[in-house]
């Protein structure tokens, strides 16, 4: 059963999408890929990594769906955008996604954000990925694209 208030809602949007897809909350942190992978018995690359950042042009926010184990190369994202971009505060953060850094689910945001792929995602058939909270996660099939809608399939590398 679900203790944390922003699981639980996390939860009822995957219900009300319809997805048939659980959030799981971890007695440990997970708010690493590596503390995720360790926690669930996964291998780190099947942790998404959830990074926003922010268009230095515009002010607009992006997110990049990163494999665990894959470092992102900022100026490749710059690259496909067009346009600067910089990792910004926490409070910008919050305020754009709803979520705390370490929490950031792939989908269920307070504003529309860009969303980028990563490639090395797609490669497997169960991926893990933050559900609202720094402790909670929820398992999809590598059908991750599917769920999410909009969105661009890169390497981050």
């Amino acid at each position: 059963m679900l203790q944390s208030k922003r699981a639980k809602q996390f939860q009822s949007l995957l219900d009300e999408r319809g997805l048939g897809l659980k959030v799981v909350e971890l007695p440990e942190s997970s708010r690493s890929a590596e503390e995720a992978a360790h926690a669930l018995g996964c291998n780190q690359a099947q942790i998404v990594k959830s990074l926003v950042f922010k268009n230095m042009e515009t002010d607009a926010p992006l997110l990049v769906l990163a494999s665990g184990t894959n470092r992102v190369n900022e100026e490749a994202i710059s690259g496909f955008l067009g346009a600067p971009i910089e990792r910004p505060d926490a409070k910008y953060v919050r305020a754009v996604t709803g979520f705390s850094i370490g929490g950031i689910p792939p989908l269920g945001h307070k504003q529309e954000i860009e969303i980028y792929v990563d490639e090395d995602l797609l490669g497997f058939d169960e991926i893990w990925a933050a559900a609202g909270t720094p402790s909670a996660v929820f398992m999809m099939p590598g059908n991750l694209p599917d769920i999410l809608g909009t969105h661009r399939i890169i390497s981050v590398k």
